[in-house]
This record gives C-alpha cells, structure tokens and sequence, in this order.
C-alpha cells in the first residue's frame, strides 16, 4: 500500500508536469514536477531505510516532495543574501546542481576535535544563517560528515550528533521543526582526498542544503 501511495504521486505528478510546445509539438518535463518527484522518493527511502511506520513513512513521502519543488524565486533571493551575510565567515555558498543551495560549514570553526558541541564563536554565523531560514518558505536538510580516520561505528554517531546540534541550534532561532531534518553519513561522500590532512580537515564538515518549500 505504502509503494502505492509513492506510485500514485508520482504518476499524478508526471501526468500534470509535463508541456506540450503547440509549436514544434515536443513534450517537455517540467522541472518542478521532476523535484516533486524526486522529493517524494527520497523522503520515502530515508523513511523507510530507517525502519519508521508506515504513518511516518507517508509523511516522509510527503515532506520530500514538498522539498522537491522548485522555488526559483525564493532560493535566487536567499542566495544572494547568504552570500552577502556569510562573506568572510568560513562558510562556502553555492548552488548544487538540483537547484538547492549548499551551504558547507568547515569541521575546524564549528566544533572541536571528536566533540558535537558547537564552537561559541560560530554562533552568530548560524544565527545569520537562521534568518534566512526561520519564514517558513524554505526547508533545510543538514548533513554532517567526518574524515576517514576511526570507523563507522565512531564516525556515524559523531556526524549525526554534530548535524542534529546544528539543526537544533536553528530551531532554537526560530526554524519551524517541520522544515528541517538532520542526519549523520560518516566518510561518505568526501569532498577532498582524505590522504592528506588538508583534504581531511575539508571533509570534516556539516552542510545545509536549502530547497523551496511550498
């Protein structure tokens, strides 16, 4: 039933996301629809890679696809200000290639060596973060990640409270509950080779990934 429910979202959401140009008569996907989509089977494969409920598993379905649509309008603006906010800060602000912004926070301004605690000189950067963060219009996905030193069993733990003390911190500043979720990965996803302790101290890092929420 649960696969289902997937199914028929994003039957309905690819039934209605796609255009017709009457000119040259060629079908084309909208982009919304795509993130919809993408939003919903994602936020259901966390869900249900965690062991959730089926109640938790649809409304993970369903947050994801509210994250998964698009808000041009919205993210061009919060970029812009972030980028004017955080400059000088440590903290890198790009556009990722699905369209939310990256914000990525170096291991070595926001918390100690092995410690999930976040450094108090890092405070009023988040707290500029929040800002832009606290209306509603958007939601945010927080990441935490470590280097390759240790093991999963000491890395996963590690990054998921590093991620969750960040994603709390927000929330104290005024970020709705229901549009934030953090989770730890580990070594995943290196940026840098984690051969050398430069690329090691860059893949120590939390990032926050902010999309359009409708």
């Amino acid at each position: 039933m649960r696969a289902l429910a997937i199914s028929a979202l994003v039957g309905a959401v690819a039934l209605t996301g796609c255009t017709t140009d009457p000119a040259t008569g060629q079908t084309s996907v909208n982009k919304t629809a795509v993130g919809t989509i993408l939003g919903a089977a994602a936020g259901y494969g966390i869900s249900k890679s965690n062991a959730n409920t089926s109640r938790q598993n649809n409304r993970a379905a369903l947050i994801g696809a509210v994250v998964g649509g698009a808000g041009g309008y919205v993210l061009d603006q919060r970029e812009k200000k972030l980028r004017e906010q955080l400059a000088g800060s440590g903290v890198s602000v790009d556009r990722n290639p699905d369209g939310s912004i990256g914000l990525v926070m170096p291991g070595n301004i926001t918390f100690a060596t092995n410690d999930a605690t976040i450094n108090p000189n890092f405070y009023a950067t988040l707290n500029t973060v929040a800002q832009q963060l606290n209306d509603g219009q958007v939601a945010v996905v927080v990441s935490g990640y470590t280097d390759s030193s240790g093991n999963d069993s000491i890395n996963i733990p590690l990054s998921q409270r590093r991620a969750q003390a960040v994603a709390q911190y927000l929330v104290g500043k005024g970020v709705p509950t229901n549009r934030i979720n953090a989770q730890g990965y580990g070594s995943a996803n290196p940026i840098a080779d984690n051969t050398t302790s430069s690329g090691k101290a860059q893949n120590r890092r939390v990032e926050l990934n902010i999309y359009a929420a409708s």
